[in-house]
């Protein structure tokens, strides 16, 4: 009798009474990360594997259901191949794709500040100076929504921001 539809039809009724208390409930914790930032992750790179690191981060997020637009891409050294591809067709194309909001958006980080925010922002900190690196940990913290993943070496990453990660 447990498997009969008969005990799951009494469920909505206890699930809808759970949407009801999770609105509720959602409030106190949405307003509580947005006062705090996103969540922080890390993912330790070289330099030279950042890119890479990235680009599987952006993969998983992608294999988990985010969508495209969710996700922004910012590089501090060496501009990601498809922003430099994009660029080719003129900054007003590549821009105009941003502004779609329709797919994962790749950008230099000393052009981030022009990128809007999205629920998810990763970090590729594969080279450039320290300063660069700053700037755009700091414009990719105020653009994450709800994550904001970084990938280079910890030990570079902790020093820019002058505190663990």
């Amino acid at each position: 009798m447990p498997g009969r539809p008969g005990p799951p039809r009494p469920a909505p009724p206890a699930q809808r009474t759970s949407r009801d208390a999770a609105p509720a409930a959602k409030p106190g914790p949405s307003a509580a990360p947005a006062a705090d930032g996103p969540q922080i992750q890390l993912i330790p790179a070289s330099v030279e594997g950042a890119l890479d690191a990235a680009e599987e981060a952006v993969d998983l997020l992608l294999d988990s259901g985010r969508t495209p637009g969710d996700v922004l891409v910012i590089t501090t050294g060496e501009q990601h191949p498809w922003a430099t591809h994009e660029l080719s067709f003129g900054e007003a194309s590549y821009w105009a794709q941003h502004d779609a909001g329709d797919d994962v958006f790749y950008t230099d980080a000393q052009v981030a500040d022009r990128a809007e925010a999205r629920p998810v922002v990763v970090v590729a900190v594969n080279g450039g100076p320290e300063s660069v690196t700053a700037t755009a940990l700091k414009a990719a913290h105020a653009r994450a929504g709800s994550l904001l993943i970084v990938c280079g070496d910890p030990q570079r990453i902790n020093s820019v921001l002058g505190a663990g990660v």
